[in-house]
């Protein structure tokens, strides 16, 4: 996963020359995972695609980690402050080695192509729409859709409505769960979604022009501005496996049963070092005498990260949407006095949320204390909550 596809013109073979029907030579691109052996894809140029004309300034990106008490948290992130583009609207509220997690408010168009050359990224878009432009061709923008964009690709993000983007960057790729493939990488028939759910990029003609055009790429140390001589996307077409692709939450289908089931059901994405869930709204459990809130437990492996998307989450009271909950190992949590007792009955939620479950503890970014909720930690005693 993802599967393989062809667009647009591509030579018979891998390799050979490849002309267009004045006898130009067009130039073949190979972009792949884990040097040459994962997967890949190779696209076809009108020019060479690492002309570059000038190199222009850096700029540091520091994932500041902020002094704060071992607790749990409530991250406002509705109040943040912020806007601009899709890369320079971004606010670090949380990271560790594995991953960093970012809230963006997007007012603008990009007036350059951005790269990510040391993350993958993983874009859930919480409100607005837009098109993401890539060398593989367009997506769609709208609320609900998570966008898997891996390193490497070329990006412009055009703003219809304004963005407002939870982005996660992660240090490896962000894939479909290995146990809803089969051997062959095909979604499993109990999948909670399929290949007809996911939204591949819409080619577009080859954009033939030659300037300067600004490539803004993201390093391990920050950003890298330069210049290319030509547009980037000048591509007649590609084939392989390696491509950005969409899923919208509202695809999920949610996996029910007679009793509460574990979070692992709705695990949606994987990725080294941590899971991404999803919460949709769904019918509850349907024992006569389940409980339908979840049960309170201990992370002793993960930290867990839910970000609130829409509807009433079950379990508690005083979050707001755009809110994100931060539940450390070595805590135990669960619901709000009165919210087990209360779920006992109910036929069923109506929430949009998503869950990030870390393997490594993550480490809150100084932006965060900005939005931080101080009483949260205190609101499952009696009188708090």
């Amino acid at each position: 996963m993802p599967t393989y596809i062809r667009q647009g013109d591509i030579p018979p073979k891998r390799h050979i020359q490849f002309r267009d029907p004045h006898g130009v030579l067009r130039y073949e691109e190979h972009i792949s995972r884990r040097g040459f052996s994962g997967i890949y894809s190779n696209l076809y140029h009108l020019r060479l695609p690492s002309s570059v004309s000038k190199v222009g300034e850096s700029s540091p990106i520091a994932a500041e980690r902020a002094p704060a008490d071992h607790r749990a948290r409530h991250l406002r992130t509705a109040r943040l402050e912020s806007s601009g583009d899709a890369v320079q609207s971004r606010t670090l509220l949380l990271f560790n080695d594995d991953l960093l997690v970012h809230k963006a408010h997007v007012t603008s168009d990009m007036q350059y192509h951005y790269r990510n050359g040391s993350f993958d990224e993983l874009v859930y878009v919480q409100q607005g729409s837009g098109e993401l432009q890539t060398q593989f061709g367009k997506l769609a923008l709208s609320a609900g859709d998570y966008i898997v964009i891996p390193r490497g690709v070329i990006q412009h993000i055009v703003v219809r409505e304004p963005l407002k983007l939870l982005v996660v960057e992660s240090r490896g790729p962000v894939e479909t769960p290995s146990r809803y493939r089969n051997d062959h990488g095909q979604l499993l028939e109990s999948s909670p979604f399929c290949e007809r759910d996911l939204r591949l990029p819409e080619f577009c003609a080859p954009v033939d022009e030659r300037g300067e055009f600004p490539l803004r790429v993201r390093t391990p140390q920050g950003l890298q501005d330069c210049v290319l001589s030509h547009h980037p996307f000048d591509v007649v077409g590609w084939d392989g496996c390696f491509y950005p692709w969409a899923l919208s939450i509202h695809d999920f289908e949610p996996i029910v049963g007679s009793l509460h089931l574990p979070p692992p059901v709705h695990q949606t994405f994987q990725a080294p070092g941590f899971v991404v869930c999803s919460f949709v709204s769904r019918p509850f459990d349907f024992h006569p005498q389940s409980i339908p809130a979840p049960y309170p437990h201990s992370n002793v492996d993960s930290d867990e990260l839910i970000f609130y998307s829409w509807g009433d989450f079950m379990s508690r009271k005083g979050i707001e949407t755009e809110s994100i909950t931060l539940h450390p190992m070595g805590i135990v949590h669960g619901p709000q006095p009165g919210k087990y007792e209360a779920s006992i009955g109910k036929r069923g939620t109506e929430e949009l949320a998503v869950m990030i479950d870390t393997f490594s503890p993550v480490h809150l970014a100084l932006a965060a204390l900005r939005v931080d909720d101080p009483g949260y930690a205190l609101s499952w005693t009696e009188g708090n909550a």
